[in-house]
């Protein structure tokens, strides 16, 4: 059975064991036989400044002089922990103290969601010092085998009995194990939280190395999504128009701008000069730990002065009109946001909501449903077939390198864009 490395505690007195000179080796004076075994100390300083003594113990001499060895080493490249918490109370002080206040809202949530459904339940009661290479790699295997309903209680929380099967209890809670095995992506993300917060141990001096950074873990393979062809992005937009979809216009940004869901949800009216035809990118709609944020996007770089073509012009004009006759119909119940896609009472458009109507609208449609972020990779071919001039093109495409727009430009054919342009031309900018 492993030996372990201890503290100094309230019960042992200042002075340590009591010491035996005939068993002691030259240059050992601190290495002696202690009840079943033998025990040393070396004294450290501890990342306040404050000189103390480090135990440790072992079955045999050897044993112990080479953990007091390894004490000496740590002793000699700067301060050393001497307290050590658990890793679950650690975990809370660093998603506290450390992430919530500088990494952005999601980014905490998410961090905060994989440290209490796979982290602490597994590995919570580990010391953070006693945390091994062993420890994190026998979690992950079991992540990857494990039914996260069962885990997590989620067929358990439910109701024993209720009108609607879906939420009554019928797998997990019953004896019917439905083996909801987490993704690749979900355990990488699992690790990845932990290797982070064991990052942040060691830049505090909490730890002396990341155990987690030694662990094996690939990297999953992202899942390659086809984009929509400029045909099926005329055909998309043909049928929202003819509609009549209030998601039209925001369609449109999507699809020819290359605007992420937050940021056409987050887009101001103050931010949007339709004479010039230009807006500013800078915030975005978020719903985060089931609150609805309106916040500045990530980084300076996310922010940017797009220019656009006639077919946004069109549609954001459209949209004005819209939102003056919501805006009078609801008299006094206009909730004024300064937003430019809001509901029919002037409040923010959930995220969720805006993700089913554009699913609705490839219903309708008759085109292959994709994510919303998956119309980004359209944008580019949606330009070359609008016509946009390369330098125009390469400001909303966000490129550092005229070549690489060009690059673009070259891969559609001209035949095909001429005939892109035409149909798009006639029917949605008129």
């Amino acid at each position: 059975m492993p030996t372990k490395t201890t503290l100094a505690t309230p019960d042992e007195p200042e002075r340590g064991p009591r010491k035996s000179r005939r068993t002691r080796a030259n240059n050992e004076g601190s290495i002696f036989p202690y009840k079943n075994g033998w025990a040393g100390y070396v004294w450290v300083t501890t990342p306040e400044g404050k000189k103390t003594r480090k135990w440790a113990y072992g079955k045999t001499r050897e044993e112990t002089h080479e953990k007091w060895l390894k004490l000496h080493e740590l002793a000699r490249r700067g301060p050393v922990v001497t307290k050590s918490p658990k890793l679950s109370d650690y975990l809370t002080y660093w998603l506290t103290n450390v992430v919530e206040p500088n990494l952005a809202p999601k980014t905490a949530a998410n961090y905060e969601m994989f440290a209490r459904l796979y982290i602490t339940p597994a590995l919570g009661s580990k010391r953070l010092d006693k945390l091994t290479v062993r420890d994190v790699q026998t979690w992950v295997n079991k992540i990857r085998r494990s039914c996260q309903c069962c885990d997590q209680g989620k067929d358990a929380a439910r109701l024993e009995i209720h009108s609607n099967p879906k939420r009554r209890q019928h797998c997990c809670a019953v004896g019917k194990c439905c083996k909801s095995e987490p993704s690749e992506w979900t355990v990488h993300d699992a690790y990845m939280t932990l290797r982070a917060a064991l990052s942040n141990a060691v830049r505090e001096e909490a730890l002396t190395r990341n155990v987690a950074a030694n662990v094996k873990m690939s990297v999953p393979r992202k899942r390659k999504v086809k984009p929509w062809s400029v045909d099926e992005a005329r055909t998309f937009l043909e049928s929202a128009r003819t509609r009549e979809d209030p998601m039209y216009p925001a369609y449109v940004l999507v699809l020819v701008l290359g605007l992420r869901l937050g940021e056409v949800l987050g887009l101001r009216w103050e931010d949007v000069d339709l004479d010039q035809a230009e807006m500013t990118i800078g915030w975005q709609l978020q719903r985060v730990a089931g609150k609805l944020l309106h916040r500045q996007t990530k980084t300076d770089a996310s922010d940017a002065t797009l220019p656009f073509p006639e077919i946004v012009t069109t549609a954001l004009r459209a949209r004005q009109r819209v939102r003056d006759a919501a805006r009078d119909a609801a008299g006094d119940d206009w909730q004024e946001t300064g937003l430019v896609f809001t509901t029919a009472s002037g409040r923010p458009i959930e995220p969720s909501n805006f993700r089913r109507s554009f699913a609705n609208a490839c219903a309708k449609a008759n085109v292959r449903r994709v994510h919303v972020h998956a119309t980004r990779k359209t944008c580019a071919s949606l330009l070359v077939a609008l016509d946009v001039h390369p330098r125009v093109a390469m400001q909303i495409l966000r490129h550092s390198q005229i070549s690489v727009t060009m690059n673009v430009y070259s891969e559609v054919s001209s035949a095909e864009t001429r005939r892109a342009l035409k149909k798009l031309g006639d029917h949605l900018d008129s």
